[in-house]
């Protein structure tokens, strides 16, 4: 069975960008796109046929909706719609198993803490191994800039788009967020920014020789930089039509991010498996507050982290990382 891209939806302005951007995602990995609508089983359920029959009547109006949305942006794209009865978070994770990708809008509230990711969101993310984009209201027809893609269309013949931000840790570098970012840019015709930060780890925790990097901020920076070229080197080579921009620099990493994916295309970010719920600060950060999609791909902690030396070369220092979990 052809793997697709899922989108869930729920009627809300978020869900429908999410069906817009999931449609030309699909297009670019030559999927299907499956809308995915789920209705939750109230503690108090419908006492007669008809308010059963109205429930489904809102839910096939939700589906229709997307639909539309979806056949706007790419005409002639295979669309597969779904309604489920039952939690949403149960039904998106269960059918995320045999997904590319799995797209939902990133609806939330105004609080005290800015913008709240939604709840079906943040349970997916934290029970699928599957990657999930998060995109706001307006973003799914804004991310390409210009142009429509068609079905057999790939978004690099109507030129160059914005690029794909990617934000790396060098402590423990997973390949499947480095490759999931490569991809993202080579299918839209763009170029890549790996952004790495690090702050300074505690004098305890160094060895002898790394001391000495703490009384040289340019040496640092210098030797993050040249660690951060060889990790890619073999990604350029394998993405060679993928331009590559290197941002290496001292300081908190949300925020760096942050500005990186100002009008970006797309942020990538790791999202560490641990057996348990857990969403590091950074991506955590990024999901907020983030002004573009952002996608989280699932990783395991490495078995063996890196600290002296790592699988290209030497590592400047074990401890003060900017971890992108």
């Amino acid at each position: 069975m052809l793997r697709s891209v899922i989108a869930g939806v729920d009627g809300s302005a978020e869900s429908l960008a999410a069906a817009e951007w999931a449609a030309r995602e699909a297009v670019r990995r030559g999927r299907p796109l499956r809308l995915v609508h789920a209705w939750g089983r109230s503690p108090h359920p419908p006492a007669s046929v008809s308010a059963r029959t109205a429930r489904r009547a809102e839910a096939g109006r939700v589906l229709r909706a997307a639909v539309a949305r979806a056949e706007r942006a790419c005409p002639g794209l295979r669309l597969l719609e779904t309604q489920v009865q039952g939690p949403a978070v149960t039904a998106l994770c269960r059918l995320a198993q045999d997904a590319d990708l799995l797209v939902l809008g990133r609806s939330g509230r105004r609080g005290v803490g800015g913008l709240l990711v939604g709840s079906v969101a943040r349970g997916v993310i934290d029970h699928t191994r599957c990657p999930v984009v998060l995109v706001r209201a307006g973003e799914g027809a804004a991310e390409e800039g210009a142009g429509r893609p068609g079905v057999g269309e790939r978004p690099s013949e109507r030129g160059p788009g914005r690029e794909v931000v990617l934000g790396i840790d060098l402590g423990d570098p997973c390949d499947e967020v480095i490759g999931f970012a490569f991809d993202a840019a080579r299918s839209r015709g763009c170029g890549l920014r790996a952004v790495h930060g690090w702050r300074d780890p505690s004098p305890l925790v160094l060895g002898p020789g790394e001391i000495g990097l703490l009384e040289d901020p340019r040496r640092e920076e210098a030797e993050w930089s040249g660690f951060l070229t060889a990790l890619l080197k073999v990604w350029r080579e394998t993405y060679p039509d993928v331009p590559v921009v290197e941002s290496v620099r001292k300081g908190n990493v949300a925020p760096r991010l942050l500005s990186a994916a100002r009008g970006a295309a797309l942020l990538v970010v790791g999202h560490r498996l641990s057996g348990r719920p857990r969403t590091g600060s950074v991506t955590h950060a990024v999901m907020q507050h983030a002004d573009c999609p952002v996608a989280l791909v699932p990783h395991f902690r490495s078995l063996a982290r890196i600290g002296s030396w790592g699988p290209v070369g030497p590592c400047p220092s074990r401890s003060g990382r900017g971890t992108v979990t």
